[in-house]
């Protein structure tokens, strides 16, 4: 008897299925089929089920009659697989239409792009970025979330940066300033806020160079960046100051981790004097600065690159580019909050809020003056997300050019 190799090829294996198929056919016995059926599962590696099921309908002909013309007669074969002709829902239209926005948004992931469609979808129309017909605007407000990920699997593929830092602990004033730590937020008030600062020195930490320093508010997750010419006190200082006069609600609690720029008697005692909460993380703990952390990748890294930059050129569109992160980000990009932690079995389970930008968890918060919710209203209607977006892309690639190359060091 013939040795047949474990795994056959599927064209050996449509051979046997004709041979076999044949000899069962025109078997008269269940004794004799049942022989067959066992030599042909030993050399395919077939289910019996399925083997049976095979031998049975391989090469069955039928006659269909016609009123017209000669019989036909149609041939089965169980290996071919039959394509289903239903008509699709979410059509080119739809998939076209959704990747613009998706773009706009700058590339969401699916669950934070199905909150943003219903609020997104009439202010790019009200603006001529979009033009729907009636079905595709019904389609676009119904779809589901995979639908979202299967269709924009294609674009997510051409599409595809890491972090480094360069803070150095301070030592002035420690004793003084208490530690907070992530689980010690429990905050629910606007203005309590955890900042950072993020070095843009392209891999050569030597001379003066730019930052960017990164505020966000754990309430609202409100978001602000500044540049700032180099990591110097008073530029910090400074810096803050900018970003506070930003702020749709008053400063109440201020978080920074170890860093000099921040640990130092001029910050400490303008703290003081305004009645700012003025805490730190413990040293070597990044995950007590959790919130900002998070942030100095999808904003100060996403949008300012690892670039050096380190003339007054490339810090005045920093600073230009940031007036319009601001807008951007919180107005029209959404974010989870950590609602619980669940324990069970060793496993900790996370459980998070719905989508929401950090202007509608603004309006939502109770604590917010109702004058403030309709400034941020008036100026929620008068912007326009696709142009903000244009003049961001427009702003970076001004930047990346203005970018100081770096001698061995290369950019992906």
């Amino acid at each position: 008897m013939p040795k047949f190799p474990k795994e056959l090829d599927l064209m050996t294996r449509k051979k046997l299925i004709k041979v076999y198929a044949r000899d069962y056919q025109k078997a008269r016995s269940k004794k004799i089929k049942s022989l067959i059926l066992s030599e042909f599962v030993r050399l395919t590696g077939y289910n019996r089920s399925y083997a049976s099921w095979l031998l049975r309908n391989a090469g069955k002909k039928i006659q269909i009659s016609t009123p017209k013309g000669p019989k036909i007669i149609l041939v089965a074969d169980p290996n071919r697989k039959i394509k289903r002709k239903r008509p699709k829902i979410y059509d080119q239209k739809v998939k076209k239409a959704l990747i613009k926005v998706w773009a706009i948004l700058d590339y969401p992931s699916s669950l934070h792009l199905k909150a943003m469609l219903p609020g997104i979808i009439p202010k790019l129309e009200k603006h001529g970025e979009l033009r729907l017909s009636e079905e595709v605007r019904e389609k676009l407000l119904r779809i589901s979330r995979s639908t979202i990920d299967r269709l924009l699997a294609p674009e997510r593929k051409r599409l595809k940066l890491k972090s480094r830092a360069r803070t150095k602990p301070g030592t002035l004033l420690k004793k003084q300033i208490a530690i907070r730590t992530h689980a010690d937020w429990k905050e629910d008030e606007p203005g309590f806020v955890e900042v950072d600062l993020v070095g843009h020195d392209g891999g050569l930490a030597k001379g003066d160079f730019a930052w960017s320093l990164t505020l966000v508010d754990i309430s609202t997750q409100w978001t602000e960046i500044e540049a700032l010419k180099n990591r110097a006190q008073v530029w910090t200082f400074l810096a803050l100051e900018e970003i506070r006069r930003r702020l749709p609600f008053p400063l109440k609690g201020l978080d920074c981790d170890n860093d000099s720029a921040f640990i130092n008697h001029h910050l400490f005692r303008w703290c003081q004097e305004q009645g700012i909460i003025f805490t730190r993380s413990r040293p070597y703990q990044k995950n007590d600065n959790c919130h900002v952390e998070q942030k100095n990748w999808t904003v100060a890294r996403r949008y300012l690159g690892y670039f050096r930059y380190d003339t007054e050129e490339a810090l005045e569109v920093m600073r230009e580019l940031s007036r319009l992160l601001s807008l951007y980000v919180n107005f029209f990009r959404p974010s989870m909050k950590l609602k619980e932690k669940r324990q069970k079995d060793g496993r900790i389970r996370r459980i998070y809020d719905q989508p929401k930008t950090p202007y509608q968890r603004v309006l939502e918060h109770p604590k917010i003056p109702e004058e403030t919710k309709e400034r941020l209203r008036k100026q929620y209607e008068e912007l326009n997300p696709a142009e903000l977006r244009r003049k961001i892309l427009h702003l970076q690639q001004k930047l990346f050019s203005l970018a100081t190359p770096v001698k061995g060091v290369e950019y992906e």
